[in-house]
């Protein structure tokens, strides 16, 4: 029986540390639940494999924010005037246009041609902390490999890297309270007023980087400035989560962490199991019901915005056995955690990259890595259920 669930299943922090026995319980009563979010609005959380991919390929379910209630429009429009310029907020045909525009720059070619400098700045990295025998796996290694490639993508200087950390954090955060919102719209300022002049530059004289591809293409400049703002999150945030919690994943499960030493070959197949086991994006970004419609036979009315829960999905027994359990050698492995539809990740190629190249130099690196503090010392970046995210996580090796 689908229950009602107060936003506080999305808002509050303290499901972080293991929000899977949640889930699994939530899943047991009916795979759609209402929820109170957003805050005064009709909303559904979509819990299991089936109906969640289903929901994300729905056409009837659209990203526009044109489709969203008023007043929601107009919160959204003040925390973020560029906010619906990008793909992820936008749909067919302006999502095909948009999303062709920036396809240009992560061509499969093009990402495994990025390995060697994957592989170097890896190694760059490690050789950094290799004598020190204990460090923070999140800020030591996790962040700085996928920032600096993102930011070398897009042309960005290595003094500017810990600012735009700090500005992404701030843009997955949920702004609820007036501080909150004040901060987000003064990110936002900040952050577009550093892409404009960036995009000023490209435009005056176009180099090799993204920027560049995105302003010889046929976006305007508020397409690319908000373009931009999406692949500074998402070019980096779902790659940190996943190497730091498939490492946690398996300093966990020291028999897997074995085996995958052993066996190093099976690191692509671990980043699949990870992606499944403890996905980086735990709640993928709103839908809204452009019509009344049923999910799993709850009624979904117009206007409703429906949450489908990635991390959810990827413990779904009814796809994965014994879903709980992490398994490196999992055969058939079933999530959607790059999403699903032509909404899927445009940057999964180069983030099962990143972590591939990461989880194979750690293993080689890093001989007897272990968990440098006690497990409940450990904390979680809240986001609103977005991403799941490790705020540190110390080692000793």
């Amino acid at each position: 029986m689908p229950e009602h669930l107060p936003a506080e299943f999305i808002l509050s922090p303290d499901n972080s540390r293991d929000p899977y026995p949640v889930y699994a319980g939530l899943r047991a009563k009916g795979p759609v639940h209402r929820v109170d979010f957003p805050l005064g609005a009709d909303g559904f959380v979509v819990l299991d494999h089936e109906h969640g991919r289903a929901a994300l390929a729905d056409s009837r379910l659209a990203k526009s924010l044109e489709h969203a209630p008023r007043w929601f429009r107009e919160v959204a429009e003040q925390q973020d005037p560029l906010r619906s310029d990008n793909m992820l907020f936008s749909d067919p045909p302006d999502h095909t246009r948009l999303r062709k525009a920036v396809a240009r720059a992560f061509t499969a070619r093009r990402v495994e041609g990025l390995r060697p400098r994957i592989e170097e700045i890896t190694a760059g990295l490690l050789d950094a902390i290799g004598g020190r025998g204990a460090a923070d796996l999140v800020d030591d290694f996790a962040f700085p490999l996928p920032i600096i490639v993102i930011s070398e993508l897009i042309g960005i200087p290595a003094d500017k890297r810990e600012t735009f950390r700090t500005w992404s954090s701030s843009l997955i955060e949920p702004p609820v309270t007036p501080e909150q919102i004040a901060r987000r719209a003064e990110v936002v300022q900040e952050l577009n007023s550093y892409f404009r002049d960036l995009v000023a530059t490209r435009r005056a004289d176009p180099g090799d980087d993204l920027v560049s591809v995105l302003v010889t293409g046929e976006l305007n400049d508020r397409e690319v400035l908000s373009t931009l703002g999406l692949l500074l999150v998402a070019g980096h945030e779902t790659t940190v989560n996943l190497i730091a919690n498939g490492t946690l994943a398996l300093l966990r499960h020291p028999a897997q962490f074995d085996l995958l030493r052993r066996r190093p070959e099976l690191v692509p197949n671990a980043v699949e199991e990870f992606l499944r086991y403890d996905a980086p994006v735990e709640r993928a970004t709103y839908r809204i019901a452009t019509e009344d419609m049923e999910i799993a036979g709850v009624p979904v009315p117009k206007g409703a915005f429906v949450h489908v829960t990635l991390g959810s999905a990827g413990r779904d027994p009814a796809v994965n056995d014994d879903s709980d359990r992490l398994d490196v050698t999992r055969a058939d492995i079933t999530h959607v955690s790059f999403g699903h539809g032509v909404h899927f990740c445009l940057g999964a190629p180069l983030a099962r990259l990143e972590a591939q190249v990461a989880f194979t130099a750690l293993l080689e690196r890093l001989p007897g890595l272990r968990l440098g503090c006690a497990e409940e010392e450990l904390t979680w970046r809240f986001s609103g259920s977005i991403v799941r995210s490790l705020n540190h996580l110390p080692v000793t090796f």
